[in-house]
């Protein structure tokens, strides 16, 4: 039976890294996959899935309006899918995150989720809170903070490394964006969360 799997992770945590691992591991066996990224993605561009690593892979970009499983019923007709992953899965709607759910209940297509599941104030992206509560299985991907412990917080920082207090939940960047933090060091430099 296809499950739908969210891999979650704060920033720089190696979740891409992860994704493109699973996708090889299926491409090597000469399985045929289906990877979505976010349009509003733009480190690399558009359609583009990239690890800090070095390593990449085409992807279909998706917004608020894709229909996922019209998508991936077209592949199917096209060659069998074995698997759907997905990069960025917080900028997912909650109508796309069912949408995945029906395509591994309905289509019996595994779905591989990887993304955040807070914003720099702390609070759970739409995509992040519907895979959360429907996921059939949870997976946290470890990274660490500058003191040691398992970071779970995503600090937003300005140019001079000043955290960041107010702007819109979706803002693209890199290490010269965000700090991966554990809660405690999370409060210390930004003040409450949410």
């Amino acid at each position: 039976m296809a499950k739908l799997y969210f891999y979650y992770a704060s920033m720089n945590a190696g979740k891409s890294t992860t994704l493109l691992q699973a996708d090889f591991n299926y491409r090597e066996r000469g399985m045929h996959t289906l990877l979505f990224t976010a349009g509003v993605h733009d480190r690399v561009g558009h359609g583009v899935i990239d690890s800090r690593l070095g390593i990449h892979a085409d992807a279909t970009p998706f917004d608020a309006e894709t229909d996922l499983r019209r998508i991936v019923q077209a592949a199917r007709d096209a060659a069998p899918i074995a698997c759907v992953l997905v990069d960025e899965a917080q900028f997912l709607s909650a109508a796309q995150v069912r949408q995945l759910a029906a395509v591994c209940d309905e289509d019996e297509i595994p779905v591989l989720c990887y993304g955040l599941r807070t914003d720099f104030r702390g609070v759970l992206f739409e995509g992040a809170a519907a895979l959360l509560a429907i996921a059939d299985s949870l997976v946290e991907i470890k990274s660490v903070c500058e003191c040691g412990r398992k970071a779970t917080m995503n600090l937003r920082v300005d140019a001079e490394g000043r955290a960041v207090r107010e702007g819109e939940q979706r803002e693209i960047g890199g290490n010269d964006r965000y700090v991966a933090l554990c809660r405690r060091h999370f409060v210390a430099r930004r003040g409450a969360i949410g």
